[in-house]
């Protein structure tokens, strides 16, 4: 089957490529497009149309109503929000072989919508590449297989009752058991275009993760956004719901998507990160400077980054700090409460696995990937303009059996242990709203709202505690 999910330039004239795609549409027997965007919170929107409706969408869009959607700045009295789709993101749904997808940007009287967070990402790299940069990088979704009781509570998918290892880090049987679901997810994804090179059996019972290959951050995001969306229809062939919820369940791991990245040349394309040839080994990574102040940028924004990296209230309960890091499964959380980076150890919350990248270990699973990346320019670009020494690389150390004394004294910040605080972090940051340009005021608004919702409800932990305590 021909894959067209990331196609190559075919033509020069835009108009022959559009026909190309078409085309090729046809051949594959699609009868109907989903016209694909995300809401402020990374969700998916889409509307279906006929093949026949392919130039509609990729000349004028889509139309929504932009108010009936969260965070796009619109009321019921905007005019159409059109989704005009990107012809070079078209591709077949595998496990609904007449349908296509296509990533689409958002449009409002023909001008791009800048509350679109696709938008958003392409206007920082646009910034990006006025001083000679640009960014790419990967994904690296982790997520839970459930189901539901008969009393509606929620359980780890296990239909052989099997997957109960207190350690189940790939397991061999609980690899089995999904192994169907993992194959299907890893074949379906590569028909789309996705790079999926691997996969696992997590650390809590039920949890999975796959990585995918790199590429440029508008389609590092189309993808983590497709994959969400594939898991999700086909765990339902296996009688599972896949959750992207950053903790699920109180005594396990929660789900992350670790990013690796790096800044190559806008022009060359050449990655930017490992050290050059005349250059000194300055923090003993094998890192350039570029690479160490745009480090230097990223560490000194983090708190504010936070509220784009863990974006709902379940993701704080994966970096809590003190004794929390610690779960009942293979006893860390994997998940960093402190800003720090250095060596290959997995205690960091920015991971030199290799001198080609970086990985930060701390977004959630629940994360809008472009307006993460949007944020992560912004703060990078910060480090390299103001030349932003991180310090001294964490090297060698389990990062979690130190005391807050010693990381403190190593110059690691506590991240935000809530969403309230993160917010109000960023609210602080106007290098980090920057990066999210006008969705910032959403943004920042609608988190504030969530945290007040949240603040209403008096949960049975509360009620055990106090009802009498005094």
């Amino acid at each position: 089957m021909t894959n067209i999910a990331i196609m190559k330039p075919v033509a020069t004239d835009n108009r022959d490529k559009k026909e190309k795609v078409f085309e090729n549409l046809k051949e594959q027997n699609i009868e109907f497009i989903l016209a694909q965007f995300v809401d402020i919170h990374g969700a998916p929107r889409v509307k279906q149309v006929p093949l026949d409706s392919y130039h509609d969408i990729v000349e004028g869009g889509a139309g929504f109503a932009g108010g009936a959607v969260w965070g796009m700045g619109m009321g019921p009295e905007s005019h159409d929000l059109m989704a005009r789709a990107d012809v070079d993101t078209f591709c077949r749904l595998p496990w609904q072989p007449n349908v296509a997808m296509a990533s689409s940007d958002l449009y409002v009287d023909g001008e791009p919508w800048p509350f679109c967070p696709r938008n958003n990402l392409k206007r920082m790299l646009g910034i990006m590449a006025q001083e000679g940069y640009t960014l790419n990088g990967g994904f690296e979704p982790e997520h839970f297989l459930v189901s539901r009781d008969e009393e509606g509570k929620v359980r780890p998918w296990d239909p052989l009752s099997i997957d109960t290892q207190a350690k189940p880090c790939y397991d061999f049987k609980g690899m089995c058991q999904s192994m169907d679901y993992l194959q299907d997810i890893m074949r379906y994804g590569n028909e789309m275009g996705f790079g999926i090179y691997q996969s696992d059996h997590e650390d809590a019972n039920g949890q999975y993760e796959i990585n995918f290959d790199w590429t440029g951050a508008v389609h590092a995001s189309d993808r983590l956004v497709h994959f969400r969306m594939m898991s999700g229809q086909v765990a339902r062939k296996y009688g599972a719901i896949a959750t992207f919820m950053a903790k699920p369940f109180e005594k396990m791991t929660g789900s992350g998507a670790h990013l690796h990245f790096h800044i190559a040349d806008a022009a060359t394309g050449e990655n930017l990160f490992p050290l050059g040839s005349e250059e000194v080994d300055w923090k003993g990574l094998g890192l350039s400077r570029t690479a160490i102040y745009y480090i230097g940028g990223l560490l000194k924004h983090i708190r504010a980054i936070t509220a784009v990296a863990s974006p709902h209230i379940n993701c704080y309960r994966r970096i809590q700090s003190g004794e929390f890091v610690y779960s009942s499964a293979s006893g860390y959380t994997w998940t960093p409460s402190f800003a720090s980076y250095g060596d290959n150890n997995r205690t960091q919350l920015f991971r030199c696995p290799s001198p080609n990248r970086m990985e930060d270990r701390s977004p959630s699973a629940m994360v809008n990937p472009y307006l993460l990346l949007a944020v992560n320019i912004a703060a990078g670009l910060d480090g390299i303009r103001n030349e932003i020494d991180p310090g001294d690389a964490i090297m060698g150390k389990n990062i979690w059996n130190l005391s807050i004394e010693e990381r403190k004294e190593l110059g690691m910040i506590l991240l935000p242990q809530n969403l309230m605080e993160a917010v109000e972090a960023l609210e602080a940051d106007g290098v980090v709203k920057a990066g999210l340009g006008p969705i910032a005021g959403e943004f920042i608004k609608l988190k504030k709202a969530e945290w007040g919702d949240f603040m209403r409800h008096v949960t049975k932990w509360e009620v055990d505690r106090s009802l009498t305590l005094l």
